[in-house]
C-alpha cells in the first residue's frame, strides 16, 4: 500500500515538472529545458488533409521539432507511446474576449448629450471611435476560463475588447495554464470594428444604424486626409487607425445584412474585412458569397420553442420557427458554396456545447475535414500565422491535442491538450478499465459490484447477495478508486469509505473505514468481464430542413422571380396619359417594359390574362414611407445628421414589403423621420420582394434628403428628460437651416477654390454632411420637407430663397391649403394626408379638403401613408380626393401614381401606362378607388412580385409548414432536449416620431 501511494505522489510530481515550460530558477540563471518529448505510434494530423499513421511526433522547447514516420529520437528524450491514439492540432478561436472585461455603461445616462468629453481631447471626436485602445494593455488571463477552452480542444484564441464601433487591437493568446509560460504570442495581431455603440459614451450620436454607418464613412475620409498630413492637430485615435491599417481588419456584422453592409463600407475604401457573422448566413448565401470576404461564424443553434401550449405557439413567427430548423444546416451551405470561414465559441451559452453544436452540424451535412480546417488552418491564415499554429508542421507551436479516435466522433475522449509543448490533462490518458462485474469484500461483508458506463466516466452500482441496492457514491480518478457505500441495515450517518489504487483490473484492493474509524483490507475480484449492450437504435437522424425561401420569412417564394412576357386582354385601363381611361383594352409587357397599349393585341410568346371586367394601373407610388428600415428611422444624436442615408439600412425581410405589394404598391420614398431639423438622405425603392437590400434600391435614383419642422425637431414631445440639443423653439429651428446653409455655401467655396488651383494649400477636410448640403445649394439634391404650421412652411421657402434653391414637396404639409399661393410661387410641390386631423396640437387647423384645394391652386399633390398599415390602402385614401374635393377620378388616382412620381423626378420611367416605361403595373378585380377593389397582380419590371391565387396557396403552405414545425419542436421536448419559451416578438413599426431602433 505504501508503495501504491509512494507511487501516486512521483507520479503526480512527475506530471507536473513536465508540464513546466521552465525550470523554477532565477530569472538571471534561467535555463531552458532541452529535453525532446517524443510522442510515438500515433496516427497524426499534420494538418485536416495531411494524415501520418503510426507517426512520431518530436517536441522541443515548445515547438514541433519534427513529425512524420521515419524521425530520428535523440539520446536525451521522453518517449510517450500512443498506440491507439490520435493527435490533432489544437483549435483556434480568433474572436473572443477572453480574459479582457466588457465595458459596462454608466446606467446613470440619459439619452445623451453632444459635448465633446474633455478627458479625451487628443482622440477623435466621437467617443465610440476606439481605436487608440490595445487589448494586451488590459488583458488579464484567466485561468478558470482557459481549462474550460483547453476541455474543449483550443488551445489558442484571440481576444480584444467588445465596445464600440471602432474597437482597437486584438490580442493572440496561448491557453497555456503552466506557471512563468509564455502567453501572448502576438501583442497586436488584430483591429476591431461593430456597428454597436460604446457603452462608455454619454453621447447621443450615433443613436442609429444608419448612424453608425455615416461615422466609419466620414472616420475613414479624416484618416485618409489626415495621413496626408492636412490636419493642424494631432489626434491619437486616427493615428492608431493607420498604425494599424495592416493588421487583420475584423467587423463584428452579427447579422447577414449587416455583413452586406459592412461589405459594402469595405468596398467603398477599398478595405478588407474579416466578417464575424451569426449564423443566418444561409438566408442570403449568394450575396454572402460574392462579398469575397472571410468569416467568423458561430455555432450557437436556437433552442426549440416549447409549443406544448397551442395559444402561446401562435405568438412565435414562422421565421423563427423556420430558423431553429435550419440554423444548423448554416455551416454546410457556406462550405458548399465556397466561403471560407473560422468557427468560432462566440454566443455559446456555455463552452461544453461547442462540441455537441458542432457535431450537430456535422449531421447536417457539414463535412468533418472542412470543420476541423475551419478549427485549425483557415483562422491561423487569416491571422498570417500559418507558420505557428494551426498545423504540426516543423517549426510551429506544439499545440495539439490527444484523442482516443476520429476527434469528431461522438465517443470519441480527448485525453490531453499541450500548449506550447506543456501539457493540460483533460482525461486520464492511463486511466485502467476496471468495467466488470466482481464479488467486493469488505471484512465480512459480500457484495456484488457492476462496474460500467464508459472507461473514461465508469459508473457504479453495488448490491446485496439478496440483490438489494446499496446507496454508494463512486469516483476514479489518475488510477485512484473512491468509493463511499451505505449498508443497508446501518443508520442514516454510517457510511463506510474506501480508497484503492489500480494495480490489476482483475483484482482490485484497497483500505475501508469504517463509520466507526476501524480499518480493514477491502477487495473486488472480477468475476466477468464488461460486455457493452449492442445499440439496437439507430443513430437518429437530423430533421428534415425546410426549403430556404427568398426572404425566408412566411410568404417568401423558393425560388427568385423572373420577368414575364404578359398580355392582358379588354381591360378598363387607366393611363395616367392624354388618352385617360380606356375601355376593352389590351396591355402588353414585354422585356419589363409596357410594349404596346391598344386594342386586339398579340403576342406568341405571352402569357395571355382575361382581364374583362377588372382594371389596369400602373403601380402606386409612396412618397412618404418607414417601412423596411433597420435599426432606426431616426438619427437623433445630431440636429443636422445630412450624412445619413437610409439606402444603408433596407431591410429588405420585413413583411410589409409584401403587404404593400398586396396593396398594389410598386414604389415608395424610404424617408428618415422627423427628430431634427436637417434629418438623413432617402431611399427610393422598388419593392422586388425576395431580392437584396441594394436590388431594391431605384437605379440612378434622384437624390434626396428628409428636413422637418415643428414639435419634433424642437424635441416638444421627447419625455421629460428631454430637451437635450439645440433648437428647443421654432425660431431656433429656422437658425439651425440658417447657420447649415451658410456653412455648407462656404464648404463648397472652398473646395471649388482647391480644385480650381487658384489657391495653393492643405486640402480641405471632406465632410459628408456639408457635402450633402452644398449638393443642394448646387440644384443636385432635393428636399422632402415634414411640416404642418403655415408659419414654418413660409420660413423655409424664404430660407431656401436666401440660399437660391427651392424646396421640393412639402410632406404632411397640413396646412398647405392656407399657403397654396405662396407654395405655387415658389414652385413646390405637396405629399399630404388624406384626412388626418387633430391627433396633436400642430395639426389643429388640418382639414380633409386640404388636397383638393392645393391641386386646384395647381399644386402637384400626392397622397403618402408615413404609415405601414395605411401604405397598403393607398388606393381607397385617393378615393376620398373624390370625396372631399370632388376631384374626378382620374385626377384622384394620380394622387398616388403619377403625381408622387413627378415629386420624385421619376415620372419619364413610370407612373403612368405609356409605352416605353417600366412596367410597374396593377391588376385590380374593381375600380381601383372602390373599397370592394383588391390588387390580384402586382408586377415589377415584368417579375409577378403578388399574385392573389398564389398568396392563397401560400397561405395554405405557411399553415403546414407551421404544423410540421410544431411537431418537430414536440418531438424535440420528448427525446428531453432544452427548449425556450415562447414569446411574441413584437415588431416595432416607425413613424416619422420614432427615436427608439427595433
Amino acid at each position: 500500500m505504501k508503495k501504491a501511494l509512494l507511487l501516486f505522489f512521483l507520479t503526480a510530481f512527475l506530471t507536473k515538472t513536465q508540464a513546466q515550460s521552465y525550470f523554477p530558477v532565477n530569472e538571471s540563471v534561467q535555463n531552458k529545458n532541452k529535453n525532446f518529448t517524443v510522442f510515438t505510434n500515433a496516427t497524426i494530423y499534420v494538418t485536416p488533409t495531411q494524415k501520418i499513421e503510426k507517426g512520431t511526433l518530436l517536441v522541443q522547447d515548445g515547438k514541433v521539432a519534427a513529425v512524420g514516420n521515419t524521425v530520428a529520437i535523440p539520446k536525451n528524450s521522453i518517449v510517450i507511446d500512443l498506440q491507439g491514439k490520435t493527435i490533432y492540432p489544437s483549435f483556434i478561436d480568433i474572436y473572443t474576449s477572453f480574459g479582457i472585461e466588457k465595458p459596462k455603461g454608466n446606467q446613470n445616462l440619459g439619452r445623451g448629450n453632444l459635448l465633446y468629453d474633455t478627458k479625451r481631447a487628443g482622440y477623435y471626436w466621437n467617443e465610440s471611435i476606439r481605436s487608440e485602445l490595445n487589448g494586451y494593455e488590459t488583458f488579464k488571463y484567466d485561468t478558470a476560463k482557459a481549462e474550460e477552452l483547453l476541455k474543449a480542444g483550443f488551445g489558442v484564441v484571440g481576444t480584444h475588447i467588445p465596445d464600440g464601433i471602432a474597437q482597437g487591437t486584438g490580442v493572440l493568446v496561448a491557453l497555456n495554464n503552466t506557471e512563468n509560460s509564455k502567453q501572448i504570442i502576438a501583442e497586436k495581431i488584430t483591429n476591431h470594428f461593430a456597428f454597436t455603440k460604446s457603452a462608455l459614451t454619454n453621447q447621443a450620436y450615433p443613436s442609429s444604424l444608419m448612424g453608425m454607418m455615416a461615422l466609419l464613412r466620414q472616420m475613414y475620409l479624416d484618416l485618409d486626409w489626415y495621413k496626408k498630413g492636412n490636419s493642424e492637430t494631432k489626434d491619437l485615435s486616427l493615428e492608431a487607425l493607420a498604425a494599424n491599417e495592416k493588421l487583420v481588419q475584423i467587423f463584428a456584422a452579427e447579422d447577414k445584412l449587416n455583413s452586406l453592409r459592412a461589405s459594402k463600407i469595405a468596398k467603398e475604401f477599398g478595405l478588407n474585412y474579416v466578417l464575424k457573422g451569426s449564423g443566418n448566413e444561409f438566408e442570403r448565401i449568394e450575396e454572402i458569397k460574392n462579398t469575397n470576404a472571410k468569416f467568423i461564424i458561430p455555432i450557437s443553434f436556437p433552442e426549440a420553442y416549447d409549443v406544448s401550449n397551442p395559444y402561446l405557439s401562435n405568438q412565435i413567427e414562422l421565421a423563427d420557427m423556420r430558423f431553429w430548423n435550419q440554423a444548423p444546416a448554416n455551416l454546410k451551405v457556406l462550405s458548399d458554396n465556397g466561403v471560407t470561414f473560422a468557427l468560432t465559441t462566440d454566443k455559446l451559452k456555455k463552452i461544453e456545447d461547442f462540441k455537441p453544436n458542432l457535431l450537430k452540424a456535422i449531421k447536417y451535412g457539414f463535412d468533418k475535414t472542412k470543420a476541423l480546417e475551419a478549427l485549425t488552418t483557415i483562422p491561423a491564415a487569416i491571422l498570417g500565422k500559418s507558420n505557428e499554429i494551426g498545423s504540426l508542421k516543423a517549426g510551429s507551436y506544439a499545440n495539439f491535442v490527444i484523442t482516443s479516435g476520429e476527434i469528431f466522433d461522438e465517443k470519441t475522449v480527448l485525453f490531453e491538450n499541450w500548449v506550447e509543448g506543456s501539457k493540460y490533462v483533460v482525461n486520464d490518458i492511463d486511466g485502467k478499465d476496471i468495467r466488470g462485474n466482481y464479488d467486493l469484500t469488505i471484512g465480512n461483508d459480500s457484495y456484488k459490484w457492476k462496474i460500467d458506463g464508459t472507461a473514461t466516466a465508469p459508473k457504479s452500482e453495488i448490491t446485496t447477495a439478496a440483490a438489494a441496492k446499496i446507496t454508494s457514491t463512486f469516483s476514479v480518478s489518475k488510477n485512484w478508486i473512491s468509493l463511499v457505500i451505505k449498508p443497508a441495515d446501518s443508520v442514516k450517518s454510517n457510511f463506510t469509505r474506501l480508497t484503492g489504487f489500480i494495480e490489476n483490473t482483475e483484482n482490485l484492493s484497497g483500505k475501508a473505514v469504517l463509520s466507526n474509524g476501524n480499518e480493514l483490507v477491502w477487495n473486488a475480484k472480477k468475476t466477468s468481464p464488461f460486455t457493452a449492450v449492442k445499440d439496437t437504435v439507430k443513430a437518429e437522424k437530423p430533421n428534415p430542413v425546410i426549403a430556404t425561401t427568398y426572404p425566408n420569412v412566411a410568404f417568401g417564394d423558393s425560388k427568385k422571380l423572373t420577368a414575364q412576357t404578359l398580355l392582358f386582354k379588354n381591360a378598363t385601363v387607366w393611363t395616367n396619359e392624354k388618352e385617360g381611361i380606356l375601355t376593352e383594352t389590351d396591355v402588353l409587357i414585354k422585356n419589363g417594359k409596357i410594349a404596346a397599349v391598344g386594342k386586339n393585341l398579340s403576342d406568341a410568346g405571352a402569357t395571355v390574362i382575361d382581364a374583362k371586367g377588372k382594371h389596369i394601373t400602373s403601380g402606386i407610388i409612396d412618397e412618404h414611407s418607414h417601412i423596411a428600415i433597420s435599426r432606426g428611422v431616426n438619427e437623433s444624436g445630431h440636429n443636422s445628421t445630412a450624412e445619413v442615408t437610409i439606402q444603408d439600412v433596407v431591410n429588405s425581410e420585413d413583411i410589409n414589403i409584401y403587404r404593400d405589394l398586396a396593396g398594389g404598391v410598386t414604389i415608395s420614398q424610404l424617408l428618415h423621420g422627423s427628430a431634427n431639423p436637417i434629418g438623413g438622405r432617402s431611399a427610393i425603392v422598388k419593392w422586388k420582394w425576395g431580392s437584396a437590400p441594394e436590388e431594391l434600391l431605384y437605379k440612378d435614383q434622384p437624390k434626396f434628403i428628409k428636413f422637418a419642422l415643428g414639435e419634433n425637431v424642437k424635441q416638444a414631445n421627447w419625455g421629460i428628460q428631454n430637451p437635450t440639443r439645440f433648437p428647443q423653439t421654432r425660431m431656433g429651428v429656422e437658425q439651425v437651416f440658417t447657420d447649415y446653409f451658410q456653412r455648407a455655401k462656404e464648404y463648397d467655396e472652398s473646395w471649388k477654390t482647391f480644385k480650381s488651383g487658384s489657391k495653393k494649400g492643405k486640402a480641405p477636410r471632406v465632410d459628408l454632411e456639408l457635402q450633402t448640403l452644398a449638393e443642394i445649394i448646387n440644384k443636385e439634391r432635393f428636399i422632402t420637407c415634414h411640416s404642418y404650421i403655415e408659419s414654418e412652411i413660409l420660413m423655409l421657402m424664404n430660407v431656401a430663397d436666401k440660399f437660391n434653391f427651392r424646396v421640393n414637396t412639402f410632406t404632411h404639409i397640413l396646412e398647405g391649403y392656407k399657403v397654396a399661393d405662396k407654395m405655387k410661387e415658389h414652385g413646390v410641390g405637396a405629399s399630404t394626408f388624406s384626412d388626418w386631423w387633430a391627433y396633436k396640437f400642430e395639426v389643429n387647423d388640418a382639414i380633409p379638403f386640404n388636397g383638393p384645394i392645393m391641386h386646384n391652386q395647381g399644386l402637384v399633390v400626392a397622397y403618402n401613408s408615413d404609415d405601414a398599415e395605411m401604405s397598403r390602402r393607398l388606393n381607397q385614401e385617393a378615393a376620398k380626393a373624390v370625396k372631399y374635393g370632388n376631384i374626378s377620378e382620374e385626377d384622384a388616382w394620380k394622387f398616388v401614381t403619377l403625381n408622387p412620381a413627378k415629386l420624385l423626378h421619376i415620372d419619364d420611367k413610370v407612373g403612368s401606362l405609356k409605352i416605353g416605361k417600366d412596367a410597374d403595373v396593377v391588376l385590380w378585380s374593381d375600380n381601383p378607388l372602390s373599397i370592394y377593389a383588391k390588387a390580384e397582380k402586382t408586377i415589377i419590371e415584368g417579375v409577378v412580385y403578388f399574385d392573389i391565387e398564389k398568396d392563397a396557396e401560400k397561405q395554405l403552405a405557411v399553415a403546414k409548414e407551421r404544423n410540421l414545425l410544431i411537431g418537430q419542436m414536440l418531438q424535440e421536448k420528448n427525446k428531453g432536449g432544452n427548449t425556450q419559451k415562447p414569446t411574441r416578438k413584437e415588431k416595432k413599426e416607425y413613424h416619422c416620431d420614432t427615436l427608439e431602433e427595433e
